[in-house]
């Protein structure tokens, strides 16, 4: 395919979830936006495909979705419309422990306070404000600049968010089992338990598990992504996939430029003119560790030990606050962890397009240092067998990607990192650079919109939105 126009409003350059964004918030202004993808296929980290056998349909990254169904960009699309849907368990997550034993979130706050015993009551005291005011919260903190339009509510949460996870759970919980599951929400940010911050991300994950859910795109969520593509197009847009760009001569002509790539894509882009200055400051761009990902397809569903985990979307592995902790610190020194933290979601119990008839599928993944090449599914599977004696019995196929591999998949994965760049307190809200204007590059009209920019890793749209809008 080649673009109908010589000349454009605006091309957006990458079809993940935030350059669809960015495409469609533009496209209200602008007559002309055409997005260019270099794959045959949409979706950036929302893809889906027949990674094992034919009829498992399995993510290739992204699975479950707080973050999408809350979405103030994405929710007054009435992205319905276009096919898509989505399947929310009662259950979020689940945390096993070796012993049989469990912990779990409900979609009720209080069924999960009641199952955390003596923690029940801190637990409800630490999530319920912000629960209630969970859309308020969301907008005053996935913005380029934190804005508290509810001050209280804000001071409220920075005042437990600023902790780290580790001083947030041996200030709040006395049970190990709760401090464990507190810690996996939190490991989700790649970052080490004991830095500050942390505990923000465990925090907002619990707050969406009891508000919206961690639901599944009904299908996969290949299907979210060609809901905004019909989006953008039902009102005009043009998508060109196949399309790589390596320079602004790959490109029509166009007034604006926006690159839904990370800082070390853009710099590789020949012709775009940026300041010697600037391109120093994105070449300081953080990443953080990457991810070793699995997916299977199974003869029957996961035999878990701990009988709420058949029915919880997602499951955490770690066994205690001590070795989630390691984990995360390992990865980071740059050495693959001998007892890795691991994320599985399990979507076929709840989704049965998902493979065929009687048969499941299961979704994981561990961290692994930044660009790493280790061969971890011996280790994650032994994981799992620790907690689901016979796992492995009911496996028909598996397929991995190492770190390096993900990146040869989608390269705005640097080194495997799925959340574009690190999210530490120091590069949250001065990502990709330093700037009142993150978004815009040393060139007026060329604009930067993925995840390395404001409000960071997750499928939300809003790195997209904010850079289109400003």
């Amino acid at each position: 395919m080649t673009p109908n126009k010589q000349h454009y409003d605006a091309v957006v350059v990458g079809s993940g979830p935030n350059g669809l964004a960015a495409a469609i918030t533009l496209r209200r202004k602008f007559p002309s936006v055409i997005v260019l993808e270099a794959k045959e296929t949409i979706g950036g980290g929302c893809r889906s495909t027949e990674l094992t056998l034919p009829g498992f349909v399995h993510d290739v990254c992204s699975t479950a979705h707080p973050l999408a169904i809350s979405s103030s960009f994405f929710k007054p699309l009435e992205l319905h419309q276009y096919g898509l849907f989505w399947v929310n368990p009662d259950i979020p997550l689940a945390h096993p422990f070796e012993d049989g034993s469990a912990v779990f979130l409900h979609r009720s706050l209080n069924i999960t306070a009641d199952a955390l015993g003596r923690d029940g009551r801190a637990y409800k005291d630490l999530l319920q404000p912000l629960v209630e005011r969970h859309e308020k919260l969301l907008s005053a903190i996935l913005r380029p600049i934190p804005f508290p339009a509810d001050p209280f509510l804000m001071a409220g949460f920075a005042s437990r968010a600023l902790f780290s996870a580790k001083c947030l759970g041996e200030r709040k919980f006395v049970s190990h089992r709760t401090r464990a599951l507190f810690a996996g929400l939190a490991a989700h940010a790649m970052i080490p338990l004991h830095e500050p911050a942390t505990a923000a991300f465990g925090i907002i994950l619990a707050t969406l598990a009891h508000a919206v859910g961690w639901p599944f795109v009904k299908g996969g969520s290949q299907n979210l992504s060609e809901a905004l593509a019909r989006s953008f197009l039902n009102s005009g847009g043009e998508i060109i996939t196949g399309k790589p760009v390596h320079s602004l001569e790959d490109m029509p002509q166009a007034t604006y430029y926006f690159f839904d790539v990370t800082p070390r894509q853009l710099l590789d882009i020949q012709g775009l003119g940026l300041s010697e200055n600037y391109r120093k400051r994105l070449a300081r761009f953080r990443y953080g560790p990457g991810v070793y990902k699995m997916d299977w397809a199974l003869r029957e569903p996961i035999p878990w030990r701990a009988d709420i985990c058949r029915k919880a979307g997602t499951v955490h592995l770690g066994n205690s606050y001590e070795e989630i902790a390691a984990s995360i610190r390992s990865v980071n020194r740059g050495e693959p962890s001998p007892a890795p933290y691991v994320m599985l979601a399990q979507q076929s119990l709840f989704d049965p397009s998902r493979s065929p008839e009687g048969r499941h599928t299961a979704w994981g993944y561990c961290h692994v240092p930044h660009g790493s090449n280790a061969d971890m599914a011996d280790i994650i599977e032994n994981k799992i067998e620790r907690y689901a004696p016979g796992f492995r019995e009911v496996i028909l196929a598996r397929n991995s990607l190492s770190a390096t591999a993900m990146e040869q998949y989608n390269p705005n994965y640097v080194g495997g990192d799925i959340n574009g760049g690190k999210q530490d307190i120091f590069q949250l809200y001065t990502r990709p650079v330093i700037s009142l204007n993150p978004y815009r590059t040393s060139q007026r009209n060329i604009w930067i919109c993925s995840s390395s920019t404001p409000p960071g890793g997750g499928v939300h749209g809003l790195c997209g939105y904010y850079a289109a809008r400003i």
